[in-house]
């Protein structure tokens, strides 16, 4: 077996897709790419798929995914500093549930943010 990414992809549970994909634009100040894929509506968040890079999207799709506040905890990229993402986190909708706070060891900084759907989401950066 062969060890590459401990992540291949990852799937954040929507229950009012235009909602949450407003809210996901507004915090990372880009537009994410929409598709339909069988009964699951996506929005893409942006990733170098090209260089192999790994993404993820919002998933509405009732049968399959529901947004939980007690589920896996996924940590967004928000390079180069978390705070420019979370000072736009309650003017979308979000909450804040821990501010910026250094992780230790020189591993940079995290903060936790529940979303418009109820998921708890952490954010990290270096700076």
């Amino acid at each position: 077996m062969q060890h590459g990414n401990a992540l291949n992809w990852f799937e954040i549970p929507v229950l009012d897709f235009d909602r949450a994909k407003q809210f996901y634009e507004s915090i990372f100040d880009y537009q994410m790419p929409e598709n339909q894929m069988g009964p699951a509506r996506m929005g893409f968040f942006l990733y170098d798929f090209q260089n192999g890079k790994v993404g993820g999207a919002i998933v509405h799709n009732p049968q399959l995914h529901t947004p939980s506040g007690n589920g896996s905890l996924i940590y967004l990229n928000c390079q180069p500093d978390l705070q420019v993402v979370l000072n736009r986190v309650e003017a979308a909708g979000g909450t804040i549930l821990t501010p910026k706070s250094a992780v230790g060891n020189n591993l940079g900084y995290w903060a936790l943010i529940r979303d418009t759907e109820g998921n708890r989401v952490a954010l990290h950066s270096m700076g």
